[in-house]
């Protein structure tokens, strides 16, 4: 009997060919000879305690120009699917959390395999998510209190300021000793005191790029996309302009990725994304994480094809 794969992401239209990691997952379960089922978000509801969707037959093709064909939408309930993967981009708000509920649902309706686990998904804030590895991180404050804030600039002098739900780089601050600006910027993120924000001691070796570390049931893929600020930017992300070149992990990367991996694993995370500046590390990313084309381009790797080895494993012993 083959897997039913689902996949709950953004308009498949808008995605951009040469990065997009879903489409890697994608070509790598229908290289499997797997199914293929297509859903967005507004696909997803609930009727009569069932969690059902709108979903659609998909094929896809390293076509840059034609990357996918798109069946007839249909009906049907979520548990029928073997796996579900969740990869619908941030913002983290409310419709996103409220599809988690639906998914977990559907999870307990059947034995649909969720990635990632719609718990975990809510459970851990990518920023805070790191705070749980006091010993891999930079100092960091989380707070929506102005004073707290300003003493901590005062502390380390050159800070980094960024809200709890954003992706790509987005609103991110660097606040240097002068802190010019300073009372805005607090105003700004926190909404005057309303909303809790991150504050980060700023580690120069972000020139040298923000490092992101692929882990797949808590083990690291063997490379990491260094990505590299454009002059003039603190921010490496590639949606940002970094540049994305891959190196492979070092000891400290390493060790870092080890003591992360067995909670991962443990919270039902298949798939995950750390960041790493320098020695510390400064999120980790559960939700879709990306950087799968990038280093299957410079390494020859197929990351998707591993996932979805892990996957199938996962599978096999459900049902044994």
């Amino acid at each position: 009997m083959t897997v039913k794969v689902g996949i709950v992401m953004d308009p498949i239209e808008s995605i951009s060919y040469k990065k997009d990691s879903s489409l890697a997952m994608l070509w790598a379960a229908q290289n499997k000879g797997w199914e293929l089922w297509y859903m967005e978000q507004k696909d997803l509801y609930l009727k009569d305690g069932k969690v059902l969707a709108k979903m659609a037959p998909l094929t896809v093709d390293m076509n840059p120009q034609k990357w996918f064909e798109r069946g007839e939408y249909q009906v049907e309930e979520v548990c029928t699917l073997d796996v579900v993967l969740m990869r619908k981009d941030p913002p983290f708000d409310n419709e996103f959390i409220y599809t988690t509920h639906l998914l977990e649902l559907a999870a307990a309706q059947g034995n649909t395999l969720m990635v990632n686990r719609p718990q975990a998904l809510r459970d851990y804030n990518e920023k805070i998510f790191a705070t749980h590895f006091p010993q891999c991180c930079p100092p960091v404050l989380v707070t929506r209190r102005d004073d707290l804030l300003r003493e901590f600039h005062t502390e380390y002098k050159d800070v980094i300021f960024k809200p709890l739900d954003g992706m790509g780089g987005t609103s991110i601050f660097r606040i240097q000793e002068p802190g010019v600006n300073l009372g805005v910027i607090i105003e700004t993120l926190t909404k005057f005191g309303t909303e809790t924000i991150m504050a980060q001691k700023y580690l120069p070796e972000i020139v040298d790029g923000d490092k992101r570390i692929l882990m797949i049931d808590g083990e690291p893929v063997p490379y990491g996309l260094s990505r590299i600020p454009t002059n003039g930017e603190t921010r490496g992300n590639l949606a940002a302009g970094g540049r994305g070149e891959g190196r492979p992990l070092t000891e400290r990367e390493q060790w870092i990725a080890a003591q992360v991996g067995p909670t991962l694993k443990a919270q039902g995370i298949l798939f995950a994304g750390l960041d790493v500046i320098g020695d510390y590390l400064t999120e980790v990313n559960v939700t879709s994480p990306t950087c799968i084309r990038e280093l299957d381009d410079q390494f020859g790797l197929d990351i998707g094809m591993q996932l979805m080895n892990v996957i199938e494993a996962k599978l096999n012993q459900s049902k044994a």
